[in-house]
């Protein structure tokens, strides 16, 4: 068997937690392509994934720290529901997905790892993306690198908008 390293992912799977919201500490910052802000909206912003299920994995959030949908504002909601089409035009056109996973996990049980502030996966599905690695080998291979992805898929926005 051989070993397929991943040290970049330490971080996540020790535990390495961050003290503040990683949304929020993001929003504070203005280092979008380091901290792969796609898109900043009024009221929610797109960001990539940093330890995705599959490369181009995204996600919406509100801008303000909110941990429920019934805390939303309508123009809360609404921005992050058009945000969430445009993210399916967006990999549809830049990866290009076959598919698409998108949903929301609302509580640690419900499969959040961020559970105070709510977020909306939408995931690209490629034909062929499960494989063995995962099912036997318990090993997720990305191909893409994190800021190649964020490059073209910033471009293809530009595009769309």
């Amino acid at each position: 068997m051989e070993n397929l390293w991943a040290p970049w992912r330490a971080k996540y799977i020790l535990g390495a937690k961050e003290k503040e919201c990683i949304f929020c500490s993001r929003l504070k910052q203005k280092r979008d392509r380091q901290n792969l802000i796609l898109y900043r909206g009024k009221n929610a912003f797109i960001i990539l994934n940093r330890y995705p299920y599959n490369s181009g994995h995204l996600m919406i959030a509100p801008n303000k720290h909110k941990s429920n949908l019934d805390k939303l504002t309508k123009a809360e909601y609404t921005e992050m529901f058009r945000l969430m089409i445009l993210s399916s035009k967006l990999l549809n056109i830049a990866m290009p997905a076959d598919g698409l996973n998108i949903g929301i996990n609302i509580g640690e049980v419900a499969g959040s790892s961020i559970t105070d502030h709510l977020h909306i996966h939408v995931v690209p599905r490629f034909q062929g993306d499960t494989n063995f690695m995962p099912v036997v080998g318990l090993t997720k291979v990305q191909s893409l690198a994190l800021l190649d992805i964020y490059d073209s898929l910033k471009k293809h926005l530009k595009k769309l908008q």
